[in-house]
């Protein structure tokens, strides 16, 4: 996604020398051959800028109202025809429509200088879709480790941690009372004869645990809050980012399972149900209600302490 100064907006008091840190691509001064400039304000205007698609290189949408539908219809248009798509924005919040409007977003932001804020959140965007864009290829590794134990854990407060998206089979979070040795939690997307299923849920454990991010840090559950990032894992270690939408905490009782693996230890405690389930070495899962000891799970195993949540050098025992 490219990042265009929209000289034309701007103060011309502004030198744009003054501004080359925002690493832009272009200067947009209001016309150009190979641009079309459409006001998106009615039907009109997305019937004008459709017409238009395959037969200029750019189109360049401003809306004096801004609205995502209309955005998103030329976004759909655009793919595969060799147009693409500029939006002028002015304001942060239209920002993330923008650019992931349809999850392809725009292919370039059109923005005034001298605001600072604006640039910086669009360069941060800039970033976030060429991590999206890779993480397919994504992964952790997972090793199996058996259970040495399955004790009572008490009553506490549980986190089940809702997510603005769906999950699919064999995907969950890594949490864990210790950071070195989390276990893959699965999401709650298998049917029971007594619950439905909440596709965009993990029950994730008690309000002291941690899990990972996608930032690779770690956060306490107690810590966690709507619209922060979290790491999604496969049951084969690839790995995703999700978005936390809710945060449901509930007095609930706990099951202690405590682990084994080659090089660590660890224990994770989990809410006594039946919908809360662990991930096997062969993919498939067991309810924390049904697993034994000696069966094994799968974890995330990392030798790094961790300060704040950020991984550092250095040895910690945390039991």
């Amino acid at each position: 996604m490219e990042l265009w100064v929209d000289s034309a907006r701007s103060n011309s008091d502004i030198d744009i020398d003054d501004f080359s840190d925002y690493n832009f691509s272009r200067i947009w001064s209001g016309s150009a051959p190979d641009v079309a400039v459409i006001e998106l304000d009615d039907y009109h205007g997305q019937d004008e800028a459709r017409s238009l698609i395959g037969s200029v290189a750019w189109i360049l949408v401003r809306c004096s109202d801004w609205t995502m539908i209309p955005l998103e219809n030329l976004v759909a248009a655009a793919a595969g025809s060799g147009t693409r798509i500029a939006a002028a924005i002015t304001e942060i919040v239209d920002l993330g429509g923008a650019a992931f409007a349809l999850e392809h977003g725009v292919d370039g932001l059109v923005m005034p200088l001298g605001n600072d804020d604006l640039w910086t959140e669009a360069a941060n965007l800039v970033n976030a879709k060429l991590e999206v864009s890779s993480e397919n290829i994504s992964s952790i590794d997972l090793v199996p480790a058996k259970i040495t134990a399955k004790e009572s854990g008490g009553v506490g407060e549980r986190v089940c941690v809702d997510l603005i998206e769906r999950l699919s089979i064999g995907e969950g979070m890594v949490v864990g009372s210790s950071a070195t040795a989390m276990a893959l939690i699965h999401g709650e997307t298998i049917p029971t004869e007594f619950v439905p299923t909440r596709p965009f849920r993990i029950g994730a454990g008690a309000v002291h645990a941690y899990c990972l991010m996608a930032d690779d840090s770690t956060k306490y559950l107690s810590e966690l809050d709507s619209g922060d990032e979290v790491a999604i894992i496969s049951a084969t270690g690839q790995r995703r980012s999700a978005f936390i939408g809710r945060l449901k905490i509930e007095r609930r009782p706990f099951l202690i399972l405590r682990f084994e693996a080659e090089s660590t230890s660890g224990q994770v405690i989990l809410q006594q149900a039946e919908t809360v389930r662990l991930v096997q070495p062969d993919g498939s899962v067991v309810s924390i209600t049904d697993i034994s000891i000696g069966d094994e799970i799968m974890i995330r195993n990392d030798s790094q302490m961790r300060h704040v949540g950020i991984a550092l050098a250095g040895e910690m025992n945390e039991k």
